[in-house]
């Protein structure tokens, strides 16, 4: 009988950014009260789940997500360079007045790579690397991997065969959204999506989640 694998592809809860920048791959940015919260309900949503390994971004607030889950059970944060945020130009500008400052237009010119950050398909390579290995290690189990929205959301569409060039608006993947990925032997079956701790995600968060990634 073929072995069934489980590949939880966890986005990090919220994070204090009173500035409303776009983060990144800056430092200091950790989870607020409420995105703590957060953490700890997506581990009690998996707590009686096979879950054998636990791998995590490095950025503190993957890190910080990683904490309930490690606690619940009792397994090591493996950190992974290949589930960090995507790499942007942007970073730490204001959300939204960047696309309103002429001197930005430069870096707009090509949104299907895109021309402002890492090329997707180079995201679609690095995650698929860390799930594969993941998914090898945990063989008849589940893992979850502790990343970033775009990422997950790239990885997703790559899944599905849809195309990467998106609106940003229409991703689902909310803060501390699971994205599921059911493997039989090795071939991918099915890809599940879940919200354990949404109704922690406050509606002002909902419509900015496509900008804090």
């Amino acid at each position: 009988m073929t072995e069934s694998t489980i590949v939880h592809l966890l986005r990090h809860g919220e994070v204090h950014n009173p500035q409303g920048l776009l983060y990144g791959r800056l430092p200091g940015y950790h989870l607020s009260e409420n995105g703590r919260s957060m953490a700890e309900m997506v581990a009690k949503a998996l707590a009686g789940r096979d879950v054998t390994a636990l791998y995590s971004s490095p950025l503190e607030r993957a890190q910080e997500t990683s904490v309930p889950l490690a606690q619940t059970f009792g397994l090591p944060v493996q950190t992974d360079d290949r589930l960090i945020e995507a790499d942007n130009v942007f970073e730490g500008l204001v959300i939204g007045g960047m696309f309103r400052t002429p001197s930005n237009f430069r870096h707009m010119w090509n949104p299907a790579r895109p021309s402002w950050g890492e090329p997707y398909t180079e995201i679609v390579d690095r995650i698929r690397s860390i799930i594969n290995q993941a998914r090898a290690g945990a063989r008849g189990h589940e893992v979850v991997l502790v990343s970033h929205q775009l990422p997950i959301w790239i990885i997703r569409l790559a899944a599905e065969g849809r195309r990467f060039w998106h609106d940003p608006r229409r991703r689902q993947c909310a803060l501390a959204s699971v994205t599921s990925l059911t493997f039989e032997g090795d071939r991918l079956a099915s890809v599940g999506y879940s919200e354990p701790a949404g109704a922690l995600v406050k509606p002002s968060k909902m419509l900015k989640s496509a900008n804090r990634r």
